[in-house]
């Protein structure tokens, strides 16, 4: 183990700090959900980006959200679809309605071509953001 380990068990986390020769345990609880706030500013650019990857069709995007966020993220039909709806009126994304074998139509949507600069822009945010936080929060630590 090295001066800070973390063990992970649930959602209870046991923090190991090395002092001297001896570890000194204690506990914190690690958030079962990301507040609204933060999953809200968040909601375009992840919606972007898997759409990125390809179209998708709004309960997929939900899912995957869900299973890539580890089931910390929990988007809404509720939350979605304005956005969906947002981000197509803005002229980011497109939508198609295709029928299933079953007779039921899914509306699948895409990312246009022409936002990939709105995408990168997302992207160079997410990324500064993430790597300020992470450099005040190591320092935290030290």
């Amino acid at each position: 183990m090295g001066p800070s380990d973390f063990i992970l068990h649930s959602s209870l986390c046991i923090c190991l700090a090395f002092s001297g020769l001896t570890y000194i345990a204690t506990q914190c609880m690690l958030p079962s959900m990301i507040d609204k706030e933060l999953v809200a500013a968040s909601t375009e650019p992840l919606i972007l980006s898997l759409l990125d990857r390809g179209e998708s069709y709004g309960y997929e995007l939900i899912q995957e959200v869900k299973q890539l966020s580890g089931d910390k993220i929990r988007w809404t039909d509720g939350m979605l679809y304005p956005v969906l709806h947002r981000m197509e009126d803005n002229g980011w994304i497109k939508s198609r309605w295709v029928e299933m074998e079953n007779g039921r139509k899914r509306k699948y949507y895409s990312i246009k071509k022409d936002v990939q600069s709105a995408l990168m822009a997302k992207r160079a945010q997410g990324t500064l953001i993430s790597g300020v936080l992470g450099g005040l929060w190591k320092e935290q630590n030290v």
